[in-house]
């Protein structure tokens, strides 16, 4: 039961429409629609996630808005897509590009370039993880070896081969999990 001297914040009806989800739709480059598509995908984020966190801060976008050279932006082969988005995005892209003269599109573009560092980060990270993965992968090939061994000394029924089973048949979950990850991430080999 919620005692009445809670001091919890209340949710106003602005904020709650800010929340709400619209359609928008932007012609963009092939590079920042996979951009976007990549890191959802890779990171487990939804698309609507990632657009939040690149727009809504007014002041950032602001700025990138100042930077923007619309000729060269002009020059960008783009492709029409639609994409589910909060209304307070949606909002935040409206009023920056009103306020500096610039196409919803470029904000959009820019915004997502900023994305790149994460990408090469990321690709960086999964060329580690391929090769902590070899060492997974050898690990459980050790594991299943001193299974048969204990097998061969101890016996089928004996407690400690069938602890050692079970511990590797967790170790086996955990490893097909790694596997399906890095199979996952591949993506970005070709980024």
């Amino acid at each position: 039961m919620i005692h009445p001297d809670d001091k919890t914040p209340k949710s106003s009806p602005f904020d709650l429409r800010g929340k709400q989800s619209v359609r928008a739709t932007f012609k963009l480059s092939q590079k920042a629609i996979d951009s976007i598509g990549l890191l959802a995908v890779h990171m487990g984020i939804k698309q609507k996630s990632l657009f939040d966190h690149l727009i809504e801060d007014t002041v950032e976008l602001e700025k990138l808005a100042a930077r923007i050279r619309i000729g060269h932006f002009k020059k960008i082969p783009r492709v029409q897509k639609t994409y589910v988005l909060s209304r307070k995005t949606v909002d935040a892209l409206e009023y920056t590009s009103q306020i500096h003269d610039t196409p919803r599109d470029a904000l959009v573009e820019y915004s997502i370039q900023k994305l790149e560092s994460i990408i090469q980060s990321e690709k960086i990270k999964h060329e580690h993880r391929k090769s902590l993965q070899k060492e997974v992968n050898s690990h459980f090939e050790n594991g299943l070896e001193l299974l048969t061994k204990a097998l061969d000394t101890l016996g089928e029924d004996d407690p400690f081969c069938s602890k050692l089973r079970m511990a590797l048949g967790a170790y086996q979950k955990s490893k097909h999990d790694i596997d399906q990850f890095i199979e996952k991430s591949k993506i970005l080999e070709d980024f």
